[in-house]
Formats: structure tokens, C-alpha cells, sequence
């Protein structure tokens, strides 16, 4: 499978507040926070995570390589924690994980444990995961085989208590998969890093000179931190850079299992907690409360496993999905229809902001509601796409310097009209074009019907 996916001088290092209060204000870190919200002091959180962790006894504080020696001489998991500290989502669930005083504290007791935060020298054949989250886990045997991933949308947007749920129940399949290690090598195959181009996040050549593998923390270190989110970017714009089109995986990279029809509960593995009626999931006879096993053949202990399958999927074609049902096993088929990744909501995502400076100038989309559309006199199959932001600066000012402004409803892209989420019109234009090229859009501002066009990026 090609693998084509899916800021955290002299300055004082006094701690902005003690470690205690530090853990438990990301532990009281409210589920309503904005997506890519951050801490306004960030370089003192920063530091103060240093602060508090790097004596842990328990977590091994940014080296990933220590961490798999220790694995290697105990015979133990190795769980590492991917975390972009100033960032508020996912805060509660990191404060439960790195607080000693949770019931989790057992269940970690038995890995060796290593917290990351910043991507600088990540090994990117090896640390494959949802960039875009503020909160990833990875869990490998000592000899670099990965065992699962956790990290999801759901996780990132829901209960904390819920997650805290969700990650018990993962650490507790990663310990039991360990327990059967090297026995189930073959259903661990699917679920291993593939090859890259590139051995680290400062090898890519928009980062490479900019940053070193290691932090600045004589200096500035948050400018000095590579972002997990800045890998997809990286890579997106390489593809670009080289006139070649962006694979859908990295437009969709870990497709939400939304993206087929069915969600899976927060609180457990990977729980069937919804399915939508008429959906692709549907079709195959998914059902509410089926418990999925596998995905494509790999054994599965998380939501992110389950996307990490779906990553990998084809473009169009079979989907295997086995589930336990009523104690008894179960193999469903699922028909994946082409350009079955359009479906995936990419809006939320932070590596959306620089894909809408690729391919739509700088503009936010919204599909307009049927109401208004009804008020236009523009029908519920045709398109409808509002400017909620356009963007002002650099090339995020294309859209806006060649004529579109906030409000104004796209009726017409690049000679489509029928109906399109912003994530689909962003595939298109990405797949369908290369930088320099120019699109057509029309556009509805009042009584006005404008012909405009935007450049691609």
C-alpha cells in the first residue's frame, strides 16, 4: 500500500503556575472549546509541561528512542503520546492521562510510556497518524511493530470522561495483542507505517532549513516546534510543488467511518453506535451495537484503527468489515462507489485552512440551508456554497483581490452547478488542477449574477 493520508530566548524557566495546577486546568479543559483553539501564554505552557514532566517518573519526556530501548530490555508495550500542549482540544483527556492520581494509573503502569510534543524528529515510516489532532497515541512492541493507534474526531469533540473510556478500552487490546505478539504478526501487517519519501518532518523541503530536530529551549521554543499539522502541509504542498496531483488520501487523510454511514461510540473500541439509513454501511447490513474486529483484515482496537483501514481502503470497490454480534462473527461487505473520500467533512480540520488557500483562494464555504436557498429561488439540488470568511492576507487574498466578498453565495465552479459540500468542491479542484491554473465561479451577491475567476495556488 502506498501511503498517501489522513505554535506547539532567554526566557525564564519559572514555571507560569506549579505543576499541580498546570494538570488540573488542562483536566478541567471544557469539551466546547473551538477546534485549534489555543492557551494565549503558549510559550509558558510549553515550558512549564517540560517543567512538570520531564521528571516524571513514570514518562519519558521527548525521546522516542529511549523509549524503545526501555521496551526492548522490559519485555513491555511501548505507548507514546502525541501532544500540541498550547493547544485546548483534547486538554481533559491529556490531563487524565498524565495525572497520577486517575484509575488509568495501573493500566499505564504496565507500558513504558513516552509523552511527544513537537514532530521535529518523528521517524515518518513509523509515526503514521491523524495529523491533525491535538492528541494522538501510538502503541508498539519494543521492536518497532505497531500494535494500534488512538485519536479520533470523536475524541478530539466529545465527553472527556467518554475518551478517558475509549482509551482504557484501547490500552487494554494493545496489552492483549502484546500478550499474543509475535503469534498474530499477520493481523498486525495492515496496520504498520509504509514507506515515505522522506525520514523526518525537517527532511520535507518546506520545512527542511527552518527547523532542526531539536527544540530552541535556550530560545523561542514554540517557533522552534514543528507541528503535527504541518506534515500534511508539507507534504501537500511537495505534490503541488511538483505539478503533480494531490492524492486523495492526503485531502481525506483517516476518513471518519461518517464518511460510510456509520459512527462508532466514544466510550468503547470501536462500537457501532449509529448507522444511516440508506447509507453504504446500511446497504451492507451494519448494525448498531455490532462490535468491529476487523477492517480489511487488520485486527482493530480503536476508532483511529478504524480509520487508519479506511486510509488504506481503495478509491472504489470491496470494503471487509468483521464484527461480533450476538457472540457469534460476522464478515459484511461494504461497495465503496468512487470518489467515495469526497464524502469525508474536511471543514474542521486545521490542515483545511492552507488546502482553501490552494484551491479556493482563502475562501470558507457553507452549503447554504434549504430556506435560503428557497428565498434565492435556487433549488436543493443545485449548488450553493456561502463565503463565510474571505481570507485577507497573501495567497489567502486570492479570492478576495479577484472580486469575491463575505456573503456572496457560489452558484457555479468550474462549469459544476449541482449540489457539493465544500469538502467535495476542495477534492476536485485539487485533483483537477495545478497551481497557476485558472477556475471559473459564479457567483450570486443580491440580484447579481457575477462571473469571476480564482487562480489556483
Amino acid at each position: 500500500m502506498k501511503w498517501v493520508l489522513s505554535q506547539p530566548g532567554p526566557c525564564s524557566t519559572k514555571p507560569f503556575m506549579n505543576g499541580r495546577v498546570f494538570r488540573w486546568l488542562a483536566f478541567g479543559a471544557l469539551a466546547w472549546v473551538t477546534l485549534g483553539e489555543t492557551v494565549k501564554d503558549r510559550e509558558g505552557a510549553v515550558r512549564q509541561d517540560a517543567a512538570s514532566m520531564s521528571g516524571d517518573a513514570r514518562w519519558i519526556y521527548n525521546d522516542v528512542d529511549r523509549g524503545f530501548e526501555q521496551a526492548r530490555n522490559s519485555g513491555k508495550p511501548l505507548l507514546v503520546v502525541l501532544r500540541c500542549v498550547p493547544c485546548l482540544a483534547c486538554g481533559g483527556l491529556d490531563g487524565r492521562v498524565i495525572d497520577r492520581s486517575t484509575d488509568l494509573a495501573s493500566l499505564l503502569d504496565q507500558f513504558v510510556c513516552v509523552r511527544v510534543i513537537n514532530a521535529n524528529a518523528l521517524d515518518l515510516s513509523r509515526f503514521q497518524f491523524d495529523y491533525d489532532l491535538s492528541f494522538s497515541t501510538l502503541v508498539f512492541n519494543g521492536d518497532g511493530t505497531l500494535y494500534g493507534r488512538f485519536g479520533s474526531w470523536v475524541h478530539q469533540t466529545n465527553s472527556q470522561d467518554r475518551a478517558v473510556d475509549g482509551f482504557r478500552r484501547t490500552l487494554q487490546g494493545a496489552l492483549k495483542l502484546h500478550r499474543g505478539y509475535p503469534g498474530n504478526r499477520s493481523v498486525l501487517e495492515g496496520k504498520q507505517g509504509t514507506p515515505v519519501p522522506y525520514r523526518t518532518p525537517v527532511d520535507l523541503p518546506t520545512l527542511a532549513g527552518k527547523y532542526r530536530p531539536e527544540l530552541d529551549w535556550k530560545g523561542k521554543v514554540v517557533p522552534s516546534c514543528v507541528h503535527c499539522h504541518q506534515i500534511g502541509d508539507a507534504f501537500r504542498t511537495a505534490f503541488r510543488e511538483r505539478g503533480e496531483s494531490i492524492p486523495s488520501g492526503w485531502i481525506y487523510p483517516q476518513p471518519a467511518p461518517d464518511t460510510l454511514g456509520f459512527s462508532l461510540a466514544p466510550d468503547q473500541a470501536a462500537t457501532v453506535q449509529r448507522v444511516t439509513a440508506g447509507s453504504i454501511s446500511d446497504r451492507a447490513g451494519l448494525r448498531p451495537g455490532d462490535e468491529l474486529v476487523a477492517v480489511r483484515g487488520q485486527h482493530v482496537i480503536s476508532i483511529a484503527d478504524v480509520s487508519w483501514a479506511l486510509h488504506g481502503a481503495p478509491e472504489s470497490g470491496e470494503l471487509t468489515v468483521d464484527v461480533v454480534r450476538g457472540g457469534q462473527r460476522k464478515s459484511l461487505v461494504l461497495e465503496l462507489p468512487p470518489n467515495w473520500r469526497r464524502r469525508a467533512d474536511i471543514s474542521r480540520r486545521v490542515g483545511t485552512w492552507e488546502i482553501r488557500a490552494m484551491a479556493l483562494g482563502g475562501l470558507l464555504l457553507e452549503d447554504l440551508p434549504d430556506p435560503d436557498r428557497a428565498r434565492m429561488g435556487i433549488g436543493t439540488a443545485e449548488m450553493a456554497l456561502r463565503v463565510k470568511h474571505a481570507g485577507e492576507y497573501g495567497r489567502h487574498a486570492v479570492a478576495k483581490r479577484a472580486g469575491v466578498q463575505k456573503d456572496d453565495v457560489l452558484v457555479g465552479v468550474d462549469g459544476i452547478s449541482h449540489r457539493m459540500s465544500e469538502s467535495e468542491l476542495i477534492g476536485h479542484l485539487l485533483q483537477a488542477h495545478r497551481t497557476g491554473d485558472t477556475v471559473g465561479v459564479v457567483v450570486r451577491r443580491g440580484d447579481q449574477r457575477l462571473e469571476l475567476s480564482i487562480a489556483q495556488q
